[in-house]
């Protein structure tokens, strides 16, 4: 059986004080303590003379962030000043992601989340969850499309980071497809990074508005669409060199993802590109997704899940993609094929 980095009761007892462990995280980043430690090894001694601190309390400050498995202790001296410590892994940059002001976390906290709080068992056993009237899955309304691309919108960089890590697949396409595209960020992204590249947003007719502004606001506005639709009642138009589905697939049940590609593959030309950008399933990539894998268990429309990437890899191979391939480079993997 495989096992993380602690054992049960000590991970039990990390979550019940998670409230004191992020705020040992967040005064280590706001002190730079975490950039001296990822620089490190260092002393006690030096990162408090550097930063300002109270040795002894910043002794016991690294012991904290020691008892969560991101630092080292790699010398421990008889005075406590001469003991040095590491970080594990980069650590500054990753708690800028998590604890600072524009952080991914602090976006979803803006989710209704509050109504299963204390509750969730209750939930489990078929009482209410979350309200659809506050999140439904699809979004049910106007208004809830708008808000939910809007709030989709914030993990777009990595995911463009991805695409333009891989200079190549863009060799030879002149025109994009991107399927739930968001409220455009995405696109914008591409098009102003390749300029010989046409963008079209495939979304829900109510994302239009969104869209059309993020377009306007953009230097490539020129080679930027809106084709609005429903895919899951509808095929997927033609004409494009390649389609991308970013962070769509795994909202899905595997009936609905398998049509999806289904569409995908019959709206292509022979050798025309199909490109999957999305979380695929790791132990780190089910830990950020913690929020959602919560939130979603008031959701009963909503099937998100993380999947493995021999899950596309095998679905492409039988619908008859050729060189269906896993491209890594960026923060997230690539899935690409062709037609």
């Amino acid at each position: 059986m495989s096992q993380g980095p602690h054992g049960a009761r000590a991970l039990f007892s990390l979550l019940f004080h998670g409230d004191k462990a992020i705020e040992l995280v967040e005064a280590a980043w706001a002190t730079g303590v975490l950039a001296e430690l990822d620089a490190g090894p260092v002393s006690v001694g030096e990162v408090a003379e550097r930063a300002g601190l109270v040795p002894g309390r910043l002794f016991k400050l690294l012991e904290g962030l020691e008892a969560l498995g991101v630092v080292e202790r790699v010398h421990e001296a008889a005075r406590f000043e001469e003991s040095r410590y590491v970080s594990r892994e980069p650590l500054a940059e990753a708690a800028a992601q998590t604890v600072g002001p524009e952080s991914i976390e602090r976006d979803r906290l803006k989710q209704p989340w509050q109504h299963l709080r204390g509750r969730l068992a209750e939930v489990l056993r078929g009482a209410e969850g979350i309200p659809p009237d506050e999140f439904a899955w699809p979004p049910q309304t106007d208004e809830q499309v708008r808000e939910f691309e809007s709030a989709m919108a914030t993990g777009v960089p990595p995911l463009a980071e991805s695409l333009l890590a891989q200079p190549a697949l863009f060799e030879g396409v002149g025109r994009l497809l991107d399927v739930g595209g968001g409220d455009g960020t995405l696109a914008a992204r591409l098009a102003e990074a390749h300029p010989a590249l046409e963008v079209d947003v495939y979304n829900l007719p109510a994302a239009r508005e969104l869209i059309e502004g993020r377009v306007a606001a953009s230097p490539a506005a020129g080679r930027l669409g809106v084709v609005c639709g429903d895919f899951l009642e509808e095929p997927l138009p033609e004409g494009y060199d390649a389609i991308s589905f970013v962070r769509v697939l795994h909202d899905w049940p595997n009936d609905v993802t398998w049509s999806l590609l289904e569409k995908a593959r019959r709206a292509l030309a022979p050798g025309g590109r199909l490109w999957i950008v999305e979380e695929l399933r790791t132990p780190d990539r089910l830990a950020v997704q913690l929020f959602w894998t919560y939130f979603l268990v008031g959701v009963d429309g909503c099937f998100s899940r993380l999947r493995a990437a021999e899950d596309y890899l095998g679905w492409l191979a039988e619908l008859g993609f050729d060189e269906a391939r896993v491209l890594r480079g960026g923060p997230f993997e690539v899935v690409a094929a062709r037609r």
